[in-house]
């Protein structure tokens, strides 16, 4: 049908996101949240921040959709690309900077907690959770 036709807008958006982390009982953890329309597992990501490193907006990114403060890596663990559908039956491709976090500070309330999920597992588990091969890949060669 031609209504169900989504239109790819040419330009890329570029993107920073944080991977947060901490050394638990059973070693290395990764932190995920869910994305508020879809409810996958993902990594707390946005748009780049006017007057901010891309570092420093990633870990913004961790503490409005995660609650989650730290160390963020100046320099990114490696970047993927997932196709962010728009409302207006378009979609753009998001090239996303990945940044390390490591964690010190998880607060119990914080700005998304109404929207989104979060959640500590192995990095296993986040490499099979996420959506996206190349942030899977990003999770599993990880070593802070």
């Amino acid at each position: 049908m031609a209504s169900d036709v989504i239109r790819t807008e040419r330009a890329e958006r570029r993107q920073v996101a944080a991977l947060p982390w901490r050394r638990g009982p059973d070693g290395l953890e990764i932190m995920l949240v869910t994305s508020r329309e879809t409810r996958r597992w993902v990594i707390p990501k946005g748009g780049r921040m006017p007057g901010k490193t891309d570092a420093e907006a990633a870990a913004i990114e961790a503490v409005e959709e995660a609650g989650v403060q730290g160390e963020v890596g100046v320099e990114p663990l490696g970047t993927f690309r997932y196709l962010k559908v728009l409302k207006r039956r378009a979609a753009r491709w998001c090239v996303v900077a990945v940044y390390p976090l490591e964690v010190f500070i998880q607060q119990g309330a914080w700005k998304e907690q109404g929207e989104r999920d979060r959640l500590w597992m192995s990095v296993e588990q986040a490499a099979a959770c996420v959506g996206e091969p190349d942030l899977a890949e990003i999770i599993r060669d990880f070593r802070p």
